[in-house]
């Protein structure tokens, strides 16, 4: 998995010009699957997500999502999976539709027991959408699971 995590002072998320969910200050989390990835992954992401240290407190860079009681809104994105081959893009390494649906729920039902439930919020699984994202700093970080470093060499990115 690949969380790609950014530090928002607003962002939101539409389907067919229909908002679907808005969040104030917090993060929006951009979350790929890979066919590589497992539950143990997933729990480790949660875990890193809700304790990075990305906020300010009396000193810099020192409280997480969690200590400052921010909202959290995640959106799915199998393009985070993806390689070069030439100049084309692959997903080959996306885990298939349905068991990659099945563990993004895994991943918002992990973040909504380990956190305040009513600070988590999703788009719509496979749904082409419009994310709006207000950065925050700007603040970019990216997470990547324990099994990305596990991947065959022949899955490494070719230029």
């Amino acid at each position: 998995m690949k969380l790609v995590i950014q530090r928002v002072a607003e962002a939101s998320v539409s389907v067919d010009s229909q908002l679907i969910s808005k969040i104030g200050k917090g993060l929006c989390v951009l979350v790929g699957i890979s066919k590589y990835d497992t539950h143990e992954d997933m729990k480790y992401l949660v875990r890193k997500l809700l304790n990075a240290r990305l906020f300010d407190n009396e000193k810099k860079w020192n409280a997480s999502v969690k200590d400052k009681q921010y909202e959290i809104l995640c959106i799915s994105q199998f393009t985070l999976c993806y390689q070069f081959k030439s100049n084309k893009l692959t997903f080959h390494r996306a885990m298939e539709t349905e068991k990659s649906k099945e563990m993004y729920g895994n991943f918002l039902s992990e973040l909504r027991n380990q956190y305040d439930s009513s600070k988590i919020f999703d788009g719509v699984f496979g749904a082409y959408m419009d994310v709006c994202i207000k950065n925050d700093g700007p603040v970019t970080i990216t997470i990547d699971s324990p099994s990305e470093s596990k991947k065959p060499d022949e899955e490494i990115n070719q230029s």
